[in-house]
């Protein structure tokens, strides 16, 4: 059987028209229940058999705004993302992804193991006892498919603890734990640089933002770089650059020491850009002119000057702290960031470029499942913010999600627009590897809605904030209503102002106090009771929820102190 018919097989048992079932495929290969770790039992799963895996690629970025991919922004028109297009037009985009908490190392370790985080918070800002690591016993879902015979390897960012990348990876794995990439101090990079004849990096122009007496200098968001002698930075010494780099290498020694032809690849490339602190090189001149013609301010940052900053009537304090946190009180120090954060997606691109090419040069493409995510979105300016934080807002949840399935499996829509989330990408590449884990997850597998091009509309997505910046234990919930507009309702522990958000909103503001969403707040006010009733783990929030909300809410009789007795 050739490799092609082979993938044919894996494709029909994917996406056939009885499946996904969750019946064995093919009896005499399941051997019964296996585990991630024999000896401790952990991560239980089952092989019913049947499909042939797919080489997997994982590519995530850091902090994307939907301004610089999706094709409702207007933004996005004058963002130079071809290799990203092109994942979304050879797969398919999910134009609702959002993920469960707008921080990295929540969110990562959300999708990583397909649960709602304990995390939360990063670990740079985390008090002594918050945990901001993933716990040994935790399963990530490239261990499940280490455990069947993949080979997976991964390049860059980690921001959940070493230990499960070890497990995961294997002990030569080098992810960096933290949320700034190692430009100074990662000894092959610098080794890599001198081996071009490149001195680090240096400033030439730096977005540097005030603090609040708007005269000292306080936030440094990066910007353009040149040596440390003043020479021109040449794009192929760029981190991101680098990154892409290994992962070609890592590709090329796979198959030359055979492993990769013998065993299927899992590849997870964790790129830091375009988060801030920017990294311009050289290069990016004419570009630079294009998009300033072509970008400016957010309404919202222009209503936040025009009453100097301060606190809109609805708005909950915590916007207030990041906003001062920032001290964006120069338009053009925030025209600065914008073009910059752009240029800094395009190099972003140019890496997953790099990385395509030598896939289709390899003749691995075609059939290799790739998928591109971001951990969380961005403010980009909104509010008078960057950046994203302990507060629930459209634009820091959404997220870009493209699937591109391999050839062999029939693409049935190029755009789904059904709500989906982070946490169902574990299930959906577990899926197509054909491992159906025993443990419990909170995300489903998106291959039933790559096959119907849609899926529920009733799902319940919450989104939890934490501690980073500010404190701020946010809880909220998406829904469609009968109109057809999808709506954000996000309930503040720290505030008395909730929010209310039209998620289709390229600038979304607070509707809370709407009279002609008075319905919808109440509606959404309901479902959110009802999911954080519902759930041992948001016991916390629903005992202050169910308080603050009360007028709101169904009215039961119940104990509010948790306190049983025996009958």
């Amino acid at each position: 059987m050739n490799r092609r018919n082979f993938f044919s097989l894996t494709a029909g048992a994917i996406l056939g028209t009885n499946l996904p079932s969750g019946e064995p495929q093919s009896p005499q290969r399941d051997a019964g229940l296996k585990f991630t770790q024999q000896r401790t039992g952990a991560g239980p799963f089952r092989l019913p058999g049947g499909a042939s895996p797919p080489h997997m690629l994982l590519i995530s970025a850091d902090m994307v705004s939907p301004d610089l991919y999706h094709p409702a922004r207007p933004v996005s028109k004058h963002i130079r993302i071809p290799n990203i297009r092109s994942l979304m037009e050879d797969g398919t985009f999910f134009s609702n992804a959002f993920c469960t908490v707008p921080i990295c190392a929540p969110s990562r370790a959300s999708y990583l193991t397909g649960r709602y985080s304990y995390i939360q918070g990063n670990s740079e800002r985390a008090p002594e006892g918050l945990e901001t690591q993933l716990r040994p016993d935790d399963v990530v879902f490239p261990e499940y498919l280490k455990a069947v015979g993949y080979v997976a390897r991964q390049i860059g960012k980690c921001h959940v603890g070493t230990k499960k990348f070890l497990d995961a990876f294997g002990e030569n794995d080098q992810p960096w734990d933290r949320w700034s990439p190692p430009v100074f101090d990662d000894d092959d990079f610098l080794s890599y640089q001198r081996s071009l004849g490149v001195k680090p990096q240096k400033y030439s122009r730096e977005i540097v933002f005030r603090l609040q007496d708007r005269k000292t200098p306080g936030n440094s968001a990066g910007g353009w770089i040149v040596q440390e002698d003043g020479k021109p930075f040449p794009l192929e010494a760029q981190y991101s650059y680098y990154l892409g780099k290994k992962v070609i290498e890592t590709v090329d020694a796979l198959l030359a020491n055979g492993s990769g032809k013998r065993h299927p690849m899992y590849l997870q490339l964790d790129i830091f850009d375009p988060h801030q602190p920017f990294s311009i090189p050289a290069g990016f001149e004419d570009r630079e002119r294009e998009l300033r013609a072509a970008i400016s301010v957010p309404e919202s940052y222009t209503a936040a000057q025009q009453r100097d900053f301060q606190r809109a009537p609805n708005e909950p304090e915590i916007l207030d702290i990041y906003r001062r946190y920032w001290g964006i009180y120069d338009s053009e120090q925030l025209l600065n960031y914008r073009v910059a954060y752009a240029l800094q997606m395009e190099i972003v691109d140019h890496t997953i470029g790099m990385v395509l090419t030598r896939l289709k040069e390899l003749g691995l493409y075609d059939e290799m499942l790739i998928a591109f995510i971001s951990d969380h979105g961005e403010m980009n300016g909104r509010r008078a913010m960057v950046d994203k934080g302990v507060y629930l807002y459209p634009d820091v949840l959404r997220v870009p999600l493209v699937i591109k399935t391999p050839r062999s499996v029939p693409r049935k829509h190029a755009t789904v627009e059904s709500p989906v989330s982070l946490l169902d990408l574990s299930l959906t590449l577990l899926d197509f590897a054909g491992v159906k884990p025993e443990a419990k997850f909170d995300g489903v597998s998106l291959v039933p809605y790559l096959r119907d091009g849609e899926g529920s509309e009733d799902r319940t997505l919450l989104f939890f904030g934490g501690w980073h910046v500010g404190v701020n234990f946010a809880c909220g919930i998406q829904h469609r209503t009968s109109d057809g507009r999808r709506y954000l309702y996000s309930y503040n522990c720290t505030s008395t102002f909730d929010e209310l958000y039209d998620l289709d909103s390229a600038d979304a503001v607070n509707l809370i106090d709407s009279q002609n969403h008075k319905s919808v707040r109440a509606e959404l006010i309901r479902l959110l009771g009802t999911a954080l009733q519902a759930d041992p783990r948001w016991i916390g929030f629903w005992a202050e929820f169910r308080i603050a909300r009360f007028d709101a809410l169904p009215k039961e009789a119940g104990d509010m102190q948790l306190f049983t007795t025996s009958s």
